[in-house]
């Protein structure tokens, strides 16, 4: 009987091949297991998605002027928006509504054009974050509450009062035009804080000329503004 020769290189190949494979595998498992659980625990949680700026149409929206007895009588909870006032636009008391984004994912704005609009998915008002709010530039016939938001100067300031009365202070640091597709693009900026770890307020407003074609304004607005009480 001959002698059984051991090749080892051959072997210590497939040995090696082997471990390998085993490593492979033993990794896609274990990152297979994190992603299902991960997206079992963010189940039903808000997920980051592209937003876009509020879209005009002024021929949909209320032009009726809101009665001083409906601004007062107008009642959020302690620790939502409740009133917006900018002393040097003219703007005493306008009523801050919640919303939402439409079904193409641009930011909704309240129905009367001297209403303004607190985007739910903000912050809000000492909570530490940026809190967004946006509003008509005016209707077919009338002013609306931001149609002078481009001349808010740097220094300014700018008022949210809580539906629990408290009242917090945010200082103009910007205040920007963009064309529409730039305005889309600058919403990450715009709801993040100009200033890392302040509290902040992003004011947005249609500018600009009017597109008969497209039945909307072809820039926006962007007043940034930072916490300072």
């Amino acid at each position: 009987m001959g002698r059984i020769r051991f090749d080892w290189r051959k072997n210590w190949t497939k040995v090696v091949g082997g471990v390998t494979l085993a490593t492979l595998a033993i990794i896609c498992i274990r990152v297979l297991v994190w992603e299902h659980y991960y997206y079992a625990e963010k189940e039903g949680s808000e997920r980051a998605a592209v937003i876009s700026t509020p879209s005009t149409k002024n021929d949909e929206v209320d032009e009726t002027e809101i009665s001083a007895s409906d601004i007062d009588n107008y009642t959020v909870s302690a620790d939502r928006p409740r009133y917006l006032k900018i002393e040097s636009l003219g703007i005493e008391k306008a009523r801050i509504l919640p919303v939402g984004l439409s079904n193409s994912r641009q930011i909704e704005t309240p129905n009367n054009i001297f209403d303004v609009g607190w985007y739910t998915d903000s912050s809000k008002p000492g909570a530490g974050g940026t809190m967004v709010i946006d509003g008509h530039n005016g209707g077919p016939t009338k002013v609306g509450v931001f149609k002078y938001l481009p001349n808010l100067a740097e220094g300014e300031i700018i008022i949210v009062e809580r539906g629990d009365g408290r009242e917090f202070k945010y200082q103009v640091v910007e205040n920007k035009q963009y064309s529409l597709d730039e305005a889309n693009a600058h919403m990450n900026s715009a709801v993040n804080s100009p200033i890392p770890g302040r509290e902040s307020l992003t004011l947005i407003t249609c500018s600009g000329d009017w597109s008969d074609t497209q039945k909307t304004y072809m820039s926006r607005q962007f007043v940034r503004a930072i916490l300072i009480n």
